[in-house]
């Protein structure tokens, strides 16, 4: 009998906006360590960061050919509208770092604050998040949860992120509520990602990274 292959893990490297989805990227890591190996630099930085460490930094280059995903986890504000341009152009030169196939760029986004994403994980609701006092009033929400909770606060984070079932549902409910806003589609693409970039609903994808990770673990 011939003996069976052991399927190797996908690379998952994940570029953080912050201290919050840092933390939130290493609840992943250790959540699902059988089926993925997630990685992440120790400073936080999305897309120019990425772009600059796979050019110039060696671990990095000679990693990208067993690099099957790269996540950008970060937040969907107004000052950023004019920058999807730019970020489409790192993304592509990204998904061409490994042929056959293309690395696969997934941005794990959420309006306006992280937190957001959190409460998310106790309730499904979609207020206005894009003036400083919105995102305040949802960070205090967050603490009402969990009162250690501070951002990149990894115990409070992990205890909150325990609950991410639920917050997979809520979230997947944002998205498809966009539908008669004029959301072009459910299906992860460019056209998708720049109108979710650039209309500053609320909303978050993030639950689309625990979807393929949940579906790792069901193969």
């Amino acid at each position: 009998m011939s003996r069976q292959l052991k399927k190797t893990k996908p690379l998952i490297q994940v570029f953080c906006e912050g201290e919050s989805e840092q933390a939130y990227t290493d609840f992943l890591k250790k959540q699902f360590e059988d089926v993925a190996v997630i990685k992440r630099p120790k400073a936080p930085g999305v897309f120019d960061e990425a772009d600059d460490l796979f050019k110039k930094n060696v671990r990095y280059k000679n990693s990208a050919e067993v690099t099957d995903e790269i996540w950008f986890f970060f937040d969907v504000e107004t000052k950023d509208i004019g920058k999807w341009n730019d970020r489409l152009v790192i993304i592509n030169r990204l998904r061409k770092l490994r042929k056959n196939p293309n690395i696969r760029v997934r941005l794990l986004m959420t309006t306006g604050c992280m937190e957001y994403w959190l409460m998310l994980h106790y309730k499904m609701y979609a207020p206005p998040l894009q003036t400083v006092a919105e995102k305040e009033r949802v960070i205090a929400e967050v603490t009402t949860k969990e009162s250690t909770y501070s951002k990149g606060n990894q115990q409070a984070t992990f205890r909150i992120a325990q609950n991410y079932p639920t917050a997979v549902k809520n979230a997947e409910k944002t998205m498809k509520n966009l539908l008669p806003d004029g959301l072009p589609g459910l299906e992860d693409s460019d056209v998708r990602n720049q109108w979710l970039c650039t209309m500053c609903k609320t909303f978050s994808s993030v639950y689309e990274a625990i979807r393929y990770l949940e579906n790792l673990k069901n193969e």
